[in-house]
C-alpha cells in the first residue's frame, strides 16, 4: 500500500514539475454545469450538464548531432633509473581512430 502511495506522490509531483516548467499547458475550453433538476407537478425533470473539455499542448524534445573538435590528451613516459632525463619520447597526436605514432631514441 505505501508503494502506490509512493508512486501517486511521485506522479503527482512530476505532472506539476511539467506544468510548472512549462513543458505541458493545459487550458480550459468549455467550463463544467451541472445538470438542472426541477421537481413539478409532472415530477422530477432533469436537464442535462454540461462536462468540461481541455486543450492540451505538450513541448517537443528535438534530439540531433553535430560535429565537434576535442581535444586529446598526449601521453608521454619517460624511462626511469638512469637519470637520463633528456631521453624524453615524441609523440604525434592520434588521427582517425589510428594508434599514436612514438619516436623514442632509446629505443632504436
Amino acid at each position: 500500500m505505501r508503494a502506490v502511495i509512493l508512486l501517486l506522490i511521485l506522479v503527482i509531483v512530476g505532472a506539476i514539475a511539467l506544468v510548472a516548467t512549462g513543458f505541458v499547458n493545459v487550458n480550459q475550453t468549455q467550463p463544467a454545469q451541472a445538470p438542472a433538476v426541477a421537481v413539478g407537478t409532472d415530477g422530477v425533470v432533469l436537464k442535462g450538464g454540461q462536462k468540461p473539455e481541455f486543450q492540451v499542448q505538450t513541448g517537443k524534445i528535438e534530439v540531433g548531432s553535430g560535429q565537434a573538435t576535442i581535444p586529446v590528451p598526449q601521453i608521454r613516459v619517460a624511462p626511469g633509473g638512469n637519470g637520463n632525463a633528456s631521453a624524453q619520447p615524441q609523440t604525434q597526436p592520434v588521427q582517425n581512430g589510428q594508434q599514436p605514432a612514438t619516436t623514442d631514441s632509446t629505443q632504436q
